[in-house]
């Protein structure tokens, strides 16, 4: 089973964050990431936030890698998202044909939330730019609660436009980076 974590950081607390950098990528040395990295303020230098996009066996194991994990454990992060997901490319973000560096562009995180009939399920027609993509649902993976994607795009603006907008009730969009080791 496919899951979206994403933890959101605490003000404040990007020293701890940084002085926690090997026990955070330790302890997710042994999963199995379809992608990884974090967010980014707005000028793309200061991390704002963790995404793992990873496969698990269940819900259980899902909670307890958000919740284990050494940043969540010493107070680096503020909230966590925790949802199912579908690999709709049926890759990883290694194997995004546009590499590790976009040529032209940033790499954003977009997020959807909504309720109601599902959208965006099908993947967008020109998957060049599209690194990961796929529907968040609920623990038994039977309810669509929004969409999430990883991409290159040459603005907010422009990423945000992979969703469509008036069929969510809120959309985030957030400079991203590959991320693991170094």
């Amino acid at each position: 089973m496919e899951f979206l974590c994403y933890h959101r950081d605490r003000p404040g607390s990007l020293a701890l964050r940084l002085d926690l950098g090997e026990a955070h990528w330790a302890y997710t040395d042994g999963f199995e990431f379809i992608a990884r990295g974090p967010t980014l303020s707005p000028d793309g230098e200061t991390p704002t936030g963790s995404l793992h996009i990873v496969d698990l066996p269940d819900a259980a194991a899902a909670r307890a890698f958000a919740f284990d994990e050494p940043n969540y454990q010493a107070g680096v992060y503020r909230d966590v998202l925790l949802r199912r997901w579908r690999n709709a490319l049926g890759r990883t973000m290694w194997e995004f044909p546009g590499g590790v560096s976009p040529s032209v562009g940033e790499r954003f995180l977009v997020l959807g939330f909504g309720a109601g009939p599902a959208a965006d399920i099908e993947v967008p027609p020109d998957r060049s730019n599209l690194i990961a993509y796929g529907p968040l649902l609920s623990d038994d993976g039977e309810t669509w609660l929004g969409t999430a994607s990883l991409l290159v795009a040459p603005s907010p603006d422009e990423a945000r436009a992979v969703l469509t907008l008036d069929r969510y009730a809120s959309v985030e969009v957030h400079p991203w980076t590959f991320g693991g080791r170094r």
